[in-house]
């Protein structure tokens, strides 16, 4: 009995794409070498910390780092209500998926940063 049960979970699996389902939970999945984003493609990354001397800049080099051609001047602020925060969008021109998730790695990780969106 559950020999057949078994097999009929395989045969239902079987004609289930295999890049489109996890077996360990069971639940659909996007495969890592696809991207909704097509590239190159300008990227709107929101960057939220305290509002300190140095936290737009800060932010405005890292940009640098993985965007030789970013703009300073397109950068949007933001204030909290109580002005202790202080919202900055880039906008980078995204390469790859591998740039988004270091650039997004090193602004997370930087000590001025509290979330990156």
């Amino acid at each position: 009995m559950h020999a057949e049960l078994l097999a009929d979970k395989l045969d239902i699996l079987r004609t289930i794409p295999a890049r489109t389902i996890s077996l360990t939970t069971m639940t659909a999945v996007t495969p890592p070498t696809e991207s909704l984003i097509q590239y190159p493609s300008q990227f709107p990354i929101k960057v939220m910390g305290v509002k300190v001397d140095g936290l737009v800049h800060a932010i405005s080099m890292i940009a640098h780092q993985f965007d030789p051609t970013f703009n300073a001047a397109s950068i949007e602020l933001r204030e909290s209500k109580g002005g202790k925060y202080l919202g900055v969008t880039i906008t980078v021109t995204a390469t790859s998926r591998e740039q988004l998730d270091e650039l997004y790695r090193t602004l997370s990780t930087h000590p001025m940063v509290k979330v990156v969106l």
